[in-house]
């Protein structure tokens, strides 16, 4: 049995494409399959790498649910709510059994942590518990590591629930931090790890079925 598997993204999408290189080489073996991808952002990038692979999208911007105006007068919690909301709906549609946040911004809220319990797994460019909750993404993890002397990084794949970064951990990836590095540095030496470390993660999600 393959796992329908939802894959949430914001950015260029190289970790979703990874998923989408595996699954592709081993076909009919492949322990998921990618039903839909959901972005949170209409230009991004992940959104191109779907329409190549075949997958379906969707755009679910606080603009696209919400309207301009009202998404524009809304605060953060309740735009995150209405976005949470109709990848909810997404999900349902496509008929995803796991949710994969393959670099997705949005903290998720509401019914889909509670329909999706213990089936969403987010991937964190930092070990947490260090260095996690919001405002700690992309540059800005590695710009803290880097600021605090940190020895070492890497990356966090971790259960989703209400708190921000703060699921059970499944598995970690890590690189020492060198002389000289920049937040560019870092990253460039954690993002290999990343895409192995999202398509474990995946994996073990899988074996739970």
């Amino acid at each position: 049995m393959r796992i329908n598997t939802a894959v949430l993204v914001s950015g260029g999408g190289t970790n979703l494409q990874a998923l989408i290189d595996y699954e592709q080489a081993q076909g009919d073996k492949c322990p998921y399959k990618i039903v839909c991808v959901i972005s949170d952002h209409k230009d991004a990038f992940a959104l191109e790498r779907a329409a190549k692979a075949g997958i379906p999208s969707t755009v679910r911007s606080p603009y696209a649910v919400m309207g301009k105006e009202t998404a524009m007068a809304s605060d953060r919690d309740t735009k995150r709510r209405a976005v949470s909301d109709a990848m909810l709906e997404d999900c349902r549609k496509f008929g995803a059994q796991v949710i994969v946040e393959a670099g997705c911004l949005t903290v998720l809220a509401g019914p889909i942590l509670n329909e999706y319990a213990d089936r969403i797994i987010n991937l964190h460019p930092a070990l947490l518990p260090k260095y996690g909750g919001v405002g700690m993404w992309g540059h800005h993890v590695h710009e803290a590591v880097l600021a605090n002397g940190e020895k070492e990084s890497g990356c966090t794949v971790h259960l989703v629930n209400e708190v921000c970064d703060g699921g059970e951990i499944l598995l970690q990836k890590k690189v020492p931090v060198m002389p000289g590095d920049t937040p560019d540095s870092l990253y460039a030496r954690i993002a290999p790890l990343e895409h192995e470390a999202l398509l474990e993660g995946l994996l073990i999600l899988c074996k739970k079925f």
